[in-house]
């Protein structure tokens, strides 16, 4: 079969992006216009020389009644007369518009792109095509220039690109995608045709006579899109007749600068971020320290994993999010998504929840410094202590289990000449990261194996870890920000000498492992139902 000069270029686009595998069921979504009608009947046309399968997604977006009720018609006979199977469902855009106060063009990409996800779920394909041209891509980017985007929004229109969608392969709303509840998995969105100019596809169409549907839609202005393409562009080809390749150039540009940003930033992330289900933190001195486009593209990735994708994302609100670098902490911005930036003391919180910052303990307490200095700050906001109630004192089995209400304590000992590498010391910040608080290491000999757990009594002294001289424990809870209402239920452990741990943020520098240590005394804490 000969091809096509235009045939050709999709094809080879196809082929230059990998967009869909060999053996692959592609849904394809088809609006009845030159675009999507083009790209169908070109698929259609080389299905067998590609090994793929296909299957039509229309949806009616009940706006322009008996036109819109007549394309999903023309779509269905296309698809018949091709050979394809078919989804068509309508859905009422401007119901759901007032319910979620946004544009109609909001609206109607919101259910479109759900309707689509549906369908790609219930057939067991995994990709869907979608027919945006060069065209689109322009306008994309003029668009997003408006808005005020960073150096991402420059890229405009992916070739391929994930969708965010539910455990149920709904597409949601960005508002209602969440870590928890949302994921972003297999499901891939692709644009065969943004190498090819609009024109091309309604002259492909007119030669093989497909008679697409034209949406008159396209030309009222009330649509923010049609007031740029009918107006603005045309004004500002009267400036540079080739505004369109400029715009292109740019975003072809601004790919190539992101992708190495974005290379270093992925590098830096388990260094400077950790993540607890909708909450994410940010390390505020590493990031300070970084280039500021590294600091946008951390934001702009922390924002991203929550939110499912960066619609309505601009360059402002990663300003915004940024400046609490240098603010005091309990400072906070509003971001898009419903998510929310608040400054800590050491770190930059973004969440969902608006109204609690400081999330409960989850048992692993390398998280319990940076959360209680993040408690200090918003003593109003606390929730209930993570730590469970502590007895008067409970004595310690040493080697063995002790079980106390709230805790399990294991303490073993290891004998002989160990290897100094496990000082925390010689961690690599990642090390450092994934160990737990709740475990401690001490060098035996000057602890001895008489030990006691309690609560923190008037007068508590002890010398924490890297100090020269002891201090005041109630002042170390104050200077670590920890909350006041938590300083009771912190186990403290003794010795029959002193003070040996301070449980979840710092041993006595006394009976620390140096390299003579001999006999190692570990200590585990685990929180019990």
């Amino acid at each position: 079969m000969a091809k096509a000069k235009l045939e050709s270029r999709i094809l080879d686009s196809i082929q230059r992006y990998d967009l869909i595998p060999h053996k692959e069921l592609l849904v394809v979504g088809v609006s009845g216009g030159a675009d999507s009608v083009c790209l169908l009947h070109v698929l259609a046309k080389w299905r067998k020389e590609l090994g793929i399968k296909l299957h039509v997604a229309h949806l009616n977006h009940q706006l322009r009644g008996i036109e819109s009720e007549a394309d999903a018609e023309y779509a269905s006979d296309l698809a018949g007369s091709l050979g394809v199977p078919i989804t068509i469902d309508e859905q009422d855009v401007a119901a759901y518009r007032s319910e979620r106060n946004c544009s109609i063009e909001e609206a109607a990409r919101e259910l479109r792109y759900a309707f689509f996800a549906r369908v790609v779920r219930e057939v067991g394909a995994r990709r869907i095509a979608i027919g945006h041209t060069r065209d689109d891509q322009v306008e994309t980017i003029l668009m997003h220039i408006l808005r005020g985007t960073g150096i991402t929004g420059l890229c405009g229109l992916a070739s391929c690109s994930p969708m965010a969608y539910d455990s149920q392969g709904m597409s949601l709303p960005a508002e209602a995608l969440s870590v928890a509840k949302g994921q972003r998995a297999n499901l891939l969105v692709i644009r065969p045709l943004l190498d090819i100019a609009r024109e091309e596809a309604a002259s492909y169409c007119q030669e093989h006579k497909l008679a697409p549907r034209v949406d008159s839609s396209n030309l009222s202005p009330s649509f923010a899109r049609n007031r740029l393409r009918l107006h603005l562009l045309p004004l500002l080809r009267q400036y540079n007749p080739s505004i369109d390749q400029a715009l292109l150039r740019l975003a072809d540009i601004a790919k190539e600068d992101i992708g190495f940003i974005e290379q270093h930033a992925s590098g830096l992330w388990e260094e400077v971020a950790r993540q607890e289900n909708n909450t994410i933190y940010l390390d505020k001195k590493q990031i300070a320290g970084l280039p500021i486009a590294l600091q946008r593209q951390l934001l702009r990735a922390a924002v991203t994993k929550l939110a499912g994708d960066v619609r309505d994302i601009e360059a402002t609100h990663i300003e915004a999010a940024r400046s609490l670098l240098n603010k005091q902490p309990s400072k906070r911005v509003s971001l898009p998504h419903g998510l929310v930036c608040q400054g800590g003391y050491d770190e930059l919180v973004i969440t969902r929840h608006r109204s609690v910052i400081v999330a409960p303990l989850s048992g692993i307490a390398s998280d319990l410094p940076a959360k209680a200095r993040q408690a200090g700050a918003w003593q109003s906001q606390l929730p209930p202590c993570p730590f469970p109630p502590l007895p008067d004192e409970a004595h310690l089995k040493v080697p063995g289990k002790t079980a106390f209400p709230g805790w399990n304590v294991l303490a073993s000992i290891v004998r002989g000449q160990v290897t100094f590498a496990s000082s925390r010391g010689a961690l690599s910040a990642s090390e450092r990261t994934s160990q737990s608080n709740l475990v401690a290491h001490f060098d035996l000999e000057k602890t001895g194996m008489n030990f006691s757990v309690r609560k923190g009594q008037p007068g508590d002294r002890f010398q924490p870890l890297g100090m020269s001289a002891p201090k005041k424990l109630n002042e170390f809870m104050v200077d670590a920000k920890i909350p006041r209402s938590w300083r009771g239920r912190i186990p403290i452990v003794c010795s029959p000498q002193q003070i040996i741990w301070v449980v979840g943020w710092r041993i006595d520098d006394r009976v620390k492992l140096t390299e003579a240590s001999k006999d190692i005394l570990r200590l585990e804490f685990i929180k019990s139902e």
